[in-house]
């Protein structure tokens, strides 16, 4: 799991912070945890930080340090709890690329997320949920271009207005486009 918080503990260096679930939990010996910790954090492009503190690191690097703790456990699903939302706008596309890179990859995940130009770009399902409710799932295409429900339709609408420049091409979605 990766939190939104990070939760990497502050008096532990990054290998020792990936480290820990290996060696704790997994019961593997040091040298074998730190070689996958260090795969991980190559993964994620955070190599050369290995022996930072936590609070060395920019937001989004600790996020990312966060993803390669979850990487590597080896997880089947991997489970993202607004990844983005505790970051500084700059940050937010080098943890997004990372995400992305893990899908075309391959990676099951399921992702709480309000990046909504992400979710149509990297998903292949969208569940769109309000009060702990399922309001409409789908394929992303089916879900941006043509909701079938009216709440979803109006939480477009107001997406749409704020951000005509999301990664979501509002021309090719004409059938939303004429509802806007």
């Amino acid at each position: 799991m990766v939190f939104q918080q990070f939760n990497l503990w502050p008096h532990m260096r990054v290998i020792d912070n990936i480290t820990a679930p290996l060696t704790l939990a997994k019961g593997l010996s040091v040298e074998v945890a730190r070689n996958r910790a260090m795969k991980a954090l190559e993964r994620v492009g955070l190599a050369a930080k290995a022996q930072s503190y936590p609070a060395q690191l920019s937001g989004g690097q600790q996020q990312r340090v966060g993803i390669a703790r979850a990487l590597v456990v080896e997880p089947q699903v991997m489970l993202l709890d607004e990844p983005t939302s505790a970051l500084d706008p700059e940050l937010v596309d080098e943890v997004l690329e990372v995400i992305q890179s893990l899908a075309r990859d391959g990676m099951t995940m399921v992702m709480v997320t309000h990046e909504m130009g992400f979710a149509a770009k990297v998903s292949s399902r969208v569940v769109f949920m309000e009060a702990g409710r399922i309001i409409e799932s789908g394929v992303p295409q089916q879900m941006f271009s043509n909701p079938t429900t009216e709440r979803l339709r109006s939480f477009l609408r107001t997406w749409f207005a704020r951000n005509r420049n999301d990664t979501i091409n509002v021309a090719a979605l004409p059938e939303m486009a004429v509802t806007l």
